[in-house]
């Protein structure tokens, strides 16, 4: 699925890197623990999350994680938005829960890390 078509699914807005729109993505992970995300051996992935600080986009970073949808409408900072800027990153937000935005993008075909 396109970071486009995901972000329509869920009534999403992406508030940075919306020239990378149409790029693919074939598997999401859900975590608010980035100690796990560390942990992932894959990239090209979207991170589900919920924890709305810039330790989130560090640790994206780190795990060379390019595109991030943070949930239950949590706000984004101009610190985050500078940071994934800076690093070349999407975001994507949107109002409804974890468990609703990661059953709904399974049921639409993006698969699971593991």
């Amino acid at each position: 699925m396109t970071i486009q078509e995901i972000s329509s699914r869920i009534s999403g807005e992406i508030r940075c890197g919306e020239h990378r729109k149409q790029e693919k993505v074939s598997r999401a992970f859900c975590s608010d623990l980035m100690s796990d995300v560390l942990t992932l051996g894959c990239q090209d992935i979207l991170l589900i999350t919920g924890l709305a600080n810039v330790q989130a986009i560090r640790t994206a970073e780190m795990a060379d994680i390019s595109y991030i949808l943070f949930v239950r409408n949590k706000a984004l900072t101009d610190e985050m938005l500078n940071l994934a800027k800076e690093n070349n990153m999407v975001l994507v937000q949107c109002q409804s829960s974890m468990f609703k935005v990661a059953g709904e993008l399974f049921a639409a075909g993006l698969q699971p890390v593991y």
